[in-house]
């Protein structure tokens, strides 16, 4: 059988070669598609990082162009305005209505989701909250919070010893099963008396 020609070589590289790029991006489509599921729409709710309204919950009502978005905020107390992506950050939350929708109607879908309650449940919420519960401690509030820490730890500790002990004795006792309890001692058996030696006779003298 006569060996293929460079021409078609060359063209079975190609082809493999498109093979393997292709197949190589549609698998990584398919794993970013599976894991990343926050996206820029119409009705998601997004986190303000920075700003004069840092800290509050808006919804993308439009999208302007790559860099902003028309965002409103009806029950977090921000107006309707343009906003950056980058002041941004997008949750888990997508609310329900039109392009464009007017502010009674953005309200509505905010107060049917509860988006309020559901936000504060989250971890997300809960650390925010916790920072600033700690940037607001006073000296005296830092002294309480590390003695009770102490207390805690010591406790811990001293339950711990505890379960030690317990342990401790319960891998010694197999070994003690064939011994007596501490409290009676085993009686003792009486000794056997030897018995005595009767007397050697005396050799007689000999007569002279």
């Amino acid at each position: 059988m006569a060996a293929p020609s460079r021409p078609a070589q060359a063209q079975r590289g190609r082809l493999d070669r498109f093979r393997a790029r292709w197949g190589r991006s549609a698998l990584s489509a398919a794993a970013a598609i599976m894991v990343f599921k926050r996206f820029v729409e119409i009705g998601r709710v997004a986190f303000i990082s920075f700003g004069p309204h840092a800290g509050k919950l808006v919804a993308i009502v439009d999208v302007i162009d790559q860099n902003r978005a028309l965002v409103d905020g009806p029950c977090s107390g921000v107006r309707r305005q343009a906003m950056p992506f980058k002041c941004m950050q997008l949750t888990d939350f997508v609310l329900k209505f039109p392009h464009s929708a007017r502010q009674k109607c953005v309200r509505l879908a905010w107060e049917k989701e509860n988006i309020n309650e559901k936000w504060s449940a989250t971890r997300w919420a809960k650390k925010i909250e916790a920072r600033e519960k700690k940037a607001k401690m006073t000296d005296f509030d830092r002294y309480k919070v590390m003695k009770a820490k102490k207390m805690r730890n010591r406790i811990i500790k001293h339950e711990m010893k505890k379960l030690q002990k317990i342990a401790a004795k319960k891998a010694k006792k197999p070994g003690k099963a064939g011994k007596a309890p501490k409290g009676k001692k085993p009686e003792k058996a009486p000794k056997a008396k030897k018995p005595e030696k009767a007397p050697a006779p005396k050799a007689q003298k000999a007569q002279k």
